[in-house]
């Protein structure tokens, strides 16, 4: 909800978070073809040792000794050099698999269709596309006005842009209401640290405007010369501030129009769907809080629509005389919908229009002029919920598949019965459909091209299981394989997931893993608790001090896989990154005889040290999710699963974890002190590596096509273990 002052922008939530990208890698995970590198590292290499300096932490009457602390000097030419030799190691003795890295490298890309481009959608009288080009890493932003016969008008080609830069990201692309201007942000560092610029629309040239650490995000008033814009705090980079900035002054400094001083929460600004209204939205991990003013009164005091209440969490959209709440306002556990008149915002006027149900979570709403459609999930699927107005209709989008994603897409325009959703399956190439409410009738406008060899859905087989956790509950894992494979003994299954924030991850699409289950490999994902898979209760289930649920669930998945015989500790492998990676790094140390070899990305691991630091990116807004250490009983709970803390003198599987030095949501040193103090710790000749990029951060690689390279490094890490093993 509120989302639409930025255009081209997929539609999710804006998280601020230790998030990795994990639905696109979850999805995009894959093995590679044959090869003849069967050969295992040269032993005779050793890896690189870290330097030991004492140091204590001190807290509740408790020293913890942290022999690596000093490798969080980012500039300390020891770090560095120590980074760069662990990266050393790891191409010396990942060189047997160059070849076929790049194998594997040239296989993703040879299914990639390079010339391609984005379904168009009609916005303020201008039709919006996103394409790529043959050969070219980066997307080109281009409007048609009035009609898709129309002469095309490139706002960016972000490869021209990109050029001589190691990382290149463009975010925030937000057009004036007169289609004149465009806003947008750029990083060229990976830290999230967005410069605001804006572009005249009609010279085609760049304004003065140069406004440094944004979120990238920013929102026009209906004056088309005032914008209002989020500032990040240099250190922290928490979201604290929104400014508003008149374009048309080159002296009058920009006006600070809110602060939020609660280091627990973070602020965003945006726009209704309607246009009509400016919001600016304060948010911790459970409560949340709008403020507004019409956006043809920009010099306006903001108002709240409903004061703060701990645990109280609402979106806001706006249509007609009313504002619509997503809520779960009076114990609507899974959510509920209602509204109030715009001139009676506070809680006591909400009147409900979806009421909470026990087995059902409403995740979003669309509003049109004459229908609104609600997207839900029960029992772990996705699924649309169409209703009129007028109360004479109300149905549910028909689906056939087993398991499968399914999401309502870009619809900006009120006045339409078309519905825009995009549905695709672990089986089945992702497609975007538009669906005309009134006929009830849809159409396909484009369904993902696989190229290279034909793809054909019958012959992959995608399943939900269901494994018993030791408490008692149900944990779904959603399974695809190839329709020859047999799960036995012997089948190497690849188990992903991620289980904090609420975070789902839902069974999607990749053609990239097509190279897996071509081999005989299944891919898995345990959808455990701390995301919403199996509703709000899911999550609630898997975060303070119910945390380990999430990783006992995992173990408890792995169990359920090797105890059905479907696969065995020899042949399971298992992937997580971010808080996904916290989860890696916990399973190993409670369960590692279960698994072959893991990969960890851009991994949470010193969980205590970081979640003691206020002065570090996302700490204090995550209290709610991890709890506060500074009370004891969090930093007991914590302290009792946190990786780094509990790695100890035992074997541990083949281990490749990764990182970014610019990584502003997992700084870069959590996984490298892991690593060394893996390496003084383990009791096992089993591989572990670090594999640091030194240009990117969170997400790493910013190209399309720089990005498989790093997947492929990761898949032939993998497939070298299998054959290895056999």
């Amino acid at each position: 909800m509120s989302k639409y002052n930025n255009l081209l922008i997929m539609k999710f939530k804006n998280f601020p978070l230790r998030i990795f990208f994990s639905v696109a890698y979850s999805v995009t995970f894959a093995l590679g073809c044959n090869s003849n590198h069967k050969s295992m590292p040269n032993s005779n290499i050793s890896p690189p040792v870290a330097d030991v300096v004492p140091y204590q932490h001190k807290i509740h009457n408790h020293i913890r000794k942290d022999p690596y602390y000093w490798l969080n000097q980012r500039d300390n030419p020891e770090v560095l050099d120590y980074l760069e030799r662990e990266n050393d190691y790891y191409q010396k003795m990942t060189a047997h698999t160059q070849s076929f890295q790049q194998e594997l490298y040239e296989e993703m890309r040879s299914r990639i269709k390079e010339d391609d481009s984005s379904v168009p959608y009609f916005y303020n009288g201008y039709w919006y596309i996103t394409r790529y080009e043959e050969g070219k890493d980066y997307p080109i932003y281009l409007r048609k006005k009035g009609a898709l016969t129309a002469k095309e008008e490139v706002l960016f080609d972000c490869n021209e842009m990109a050029q001589g830069k190691d990382y290149f990201r463009l975010v925030g692309i937000s057009v004036s209401p007169d289609n004149t201007k465009v806003a947008f942000g750029i990083d060229t560092v990976s830290r999230r640290q967005y410069t605001l610029k804006i572009k005249d629309l009609i010279s085609d040239k760049l304004l003065e405007t140069k406004i440094e650490n944004t979120t990238g995000g920013s929102v026009w008033a209906a004056d088309n010369a005032t914008l209002f814009y989020n500032k990040k705090d240099d250190q922290t980079l928490r979201s604290e501030a929104v400014y508003k900035h008149q374009i048309n002054s080159t002296k009058q400094a920009d006006q600070l129009v809110f602060e939020e001083v609660d280091e627990t929460y973070s602020v965003y600004v945006s726009s209704s769907k309607s246009r009509e209204f400016i919001f600016i939205s304060s948010h911790s991990t459970t409560t949340s809080e709008h403020r507004f003013i019409r956006s043809d009164q920009p010099e306006a005091d903001f108002k709240i629509i409903q004061t703060r209440t701990t645990g109280l969490e609402y979106d806001v959209a706006h249509f007609g005389d009313h504002f619509y709440l997503h809520t779960n306002f009076n114990g609507a556990t899974n959510f509920q919908i209602m509204r109030t008149a715009i001139d009676q915002t506070s809680s006591e006027f909400w009147e409900p229009l979806l009421p909470h149900r026990k087995d059902v979570l409403i995740e979003d709403v669309e509003l049109f002029d004459q229908y609104w459609v609600v997207n839900e999930r029960e029992n772990g699927l996705s699924r649309l919920r169409i209703m009129r107005w007028d109360n004479t209709t109300d149905y549910y989008l028909p689906i056939d598949e087993e398991t499968y994603t399914l999401h309502i897409s870009i619809n900006p325009e009120f006045k339409s019965t078309q519905l825009r959703y995009v549905f695709n399956s672990l089986t089945t190439p992702s497609s975007v459909i538009e669906f005309d409410m009134l006929s009830q009738q849809k159409t396909i406008l484009k369904t993902q091209e696989v190229l290279g060899d034909v793809f054909d859905p019958s012959h992959y087989r995608s399943q939900r299981l269901w494994a018993d956790a030791r408490d008692g509950a149900k944990i779904p894992i959603s399974i695809v394989y190839h329709k020859d494979t047999q799960l036995t003994e012997t089948t190497p299954i690849l188990q992903y997931a991620y289980g904090s924030y609420g975070h789902t991850i839902d069974p999607s699409f990749s053609s990239n893993r097509l190279s897996l289950l071509a081999r005989g490999f299944a891919f898995a994902i345990a959808h455990i608790r701390g995301g919403e898979y199996m509703g709000r209760h899911w999550y609630e289930e898997g975060k303070l001090l119910k945390k380990k649920n999430t990783f006992y669930d995992f173990i408890d998945c792995s169990k359920f896989l090797i105890e059905q015989k479907l696969t065995s500790p020899e042949h399971l492998y298992a992937n997580g990154g971010s808080a996904g990676g916290l989860l890696i790094g916990v399973i190993i140390n409670l369960s590692p005889e279960l698994y072959n070899g893991v990969i960890a990305d851009v991994p949470f691991v010193d969980v205590v040290t970081t979640m003691l630091d206020d002065t570090i990116p996302l700490t204090t807004s995550e209290y709610d999710e991890w709890g506060n250490p500074n009370e004891k009983g969090y930093f007991d709970y914590m302290l009792s699963y946190s990786p780094y803390d509990q790695v100890k003198a035992q074997d541990y599987p083949h281990l490749l974890v990764t990182s970014g030095l610019h990584d502003s949501q997992v700084q870069y040193f959590e996984p490298t002190k892991w690593v060394a103090r893996l390496r003084a710790h383990k009791t096992d000749q089993n591989l572990l590596f670090l594999d640091t990029n030194m240009k990117a951060g969170h997400s790493g690689a910013s190209g399309r096509f720089d990005s498989l390279k790093e997947l492929a490094k990761k898949f032939a890490f993998i497939i070298d273990l299998e054959e290895n093993s056999l």
